[in-house]
């Protein structure tokens, strides 16, 4: 018997079966999940110039239900909006800092000029509060990046600074290979949040202390841990300065321990879920801006790693399991070979936690918009009756301890 004689057959046969939620594969469930991957950055054109707006501010996200924190967000957005654009645009991005912190933005994987690359003290100084910085550079190379703070990135990452950044080709080698319509993108990160809650209090304390010195004329290299070589460094501290990093300034090992992970910005149940046809090819643009190695696993499929940083893949390669490191892009192509709905998680199960509780974190689903009826049967669970709790319908938000 193959596989879709025996779902009918035993669909027949299955007194009490029941659909799914309709609203899972409904107009408005479709277009709300829209709204869960990046939102375009829309230019303005100056020329031939396209000019991007992006701004910084401290924003309450709230990544599942009933849990709620203080991010850094571009434009309100965590991630911040998506930047897109074609391979040798030429680009503008004017950068405002409206928060009590101090800023850059690192076009990561970019080949930008290097004054343009965002690294404070190296390339320029940091954009203090209220300040604008203006970048421009043309859009090189094709692929898929990302743009994240670089001042205090500990911090300021983790918290939300981050955003993806994509250089299209209109003779894009991928579709060739690979025919497809649909793309979707998801970035990953890891969060302490009792981490990002102590150090943006300290950061935003210390940051009103400096801006109070400054206005009165009284920079001191040594109160804002700033010297110009080494060897002034060093002749500071056989004068007595101890820097900010040592024993007595500075408790041991305060580094995050990340208790909460997300794609988009959201953890399970609110993370996003990525849309299918039998017979339908699908490019995801994965993006790890975070600290935390992923290894992400698709049920039911095996899919084929066409891209690695941007960089198309001379030769693609078919897996299932995918480690994606910290600042690592890659590009996949699911092909819609196997009908249902699928788990698409990371296989290191701590990363599938919420606060430490499972399912949470980086759990989303790859859903077949052409699901059969008949294959959307389920039948009861036996033996389980639970007061207020409907048994027949499929998926459902559990919340297991």
């Amino acid at each position: 018997m193959d596989r879709r004689t025996f779902l009918k057959t035993n669909g027949a046969l299955t007194a009490g079966a029941a659909l799914f939620p309709a609203s899972l594969l409904a107009g408005e469930a479709k277009k709300a999940n829209g709204k869960k991957f990046p939102q375009s950055l829309v230019p303005r054109m100056d020329g031939n110039v396209k000019e991007f707006k992006l701004n910084i501010d401290i924003y309450q996200q709230e990544i599942v239900p009933s849990m709620k924190i203080h991010t850094l967000a571009f434009n309100n957005q965590v991630p911040g909006p998506e930047i897109r654009v074609k391979k040798g645009d030429n680009i503008r991005v004017i950068f405002k800092n409206k928060t009590d912190l101090n800023h850059t933005i690192h076009w990561h994987g970019m080949h930008v000029p290097w004054r343009m690359d965002g690294v404070p003290y190296v390339t320029q100084m940091p954009v203090m509060p209220g300040q604008e910085f203006v970048y421009e550079f043309v859009a090189e190379p094709y692929g898929t990046h990302f743009y994240h703070c670089h001042w205090g990135a500990l911090l300021h990452i983790q918290a939300g600074m981050y955003g993806s950044f994509i250089m299209e080709d209109p003779d894009d080698p991928i579709k060739k290979k690979f025919p497809y319509e649909r793309e979707y993108t998801l970035i990953y990160s890891a969060h302490d949040t009792n981490f990002i809650r102590k150090e943006l209090n300290i950061m935003l304390n210390r940051m009103k202390e400096r801006m109070f010195l400054m206005k009165n004329g009284r920079f001191d290299k040594e109160r804002f841990g700033v010297f110009d070589s080494k060897e002034e460094l060093e002749e500071a501290i056989s004068n007595g300065y101890q820097p900010p990093y040592v024993a007595n300034r500075r408790a041991p090992s305060d580094l995050p321990q990340p208790n909460w992970f997300t794609v988009n910005g959201k953890s399970y149940p609110y993370t996003p879920n990525l849309y299918i046809r039998e017979g339908e090819n699908i490019r995801v643009r994965l993006i790890n801006a975070g600290g935390e190695e992923h290894h992400l696993h698709l049920h039911g499929h095996d899919f084929w790693l066409v891209c690695d940083d941007g960089l198309p893949i001379p030769q693609p390669w078919q897996m299932n399991t995918l480690s994606l490191g910290a600042g690592k892009t890659y590009d996949i192509i699911i092909e819609g070979k196997n009908r249902g709905i699928w788990t698409f998680h990371d296989h290191d199960n701590r990363r599938v936690t919420n606060n430490g509780l499972y399912p949470g974190g980086n759990l989303l689903a790859l859903i077949y918009e052409d699901l059969p009826m008949m294959e959307r049967m389920l039948s009861p669970m036996a033996g389980m009756k639970m007061k207020g709790m409907k048994m027949n319908m499929l998926p459902k938000i559990a919340l297991d301890e």
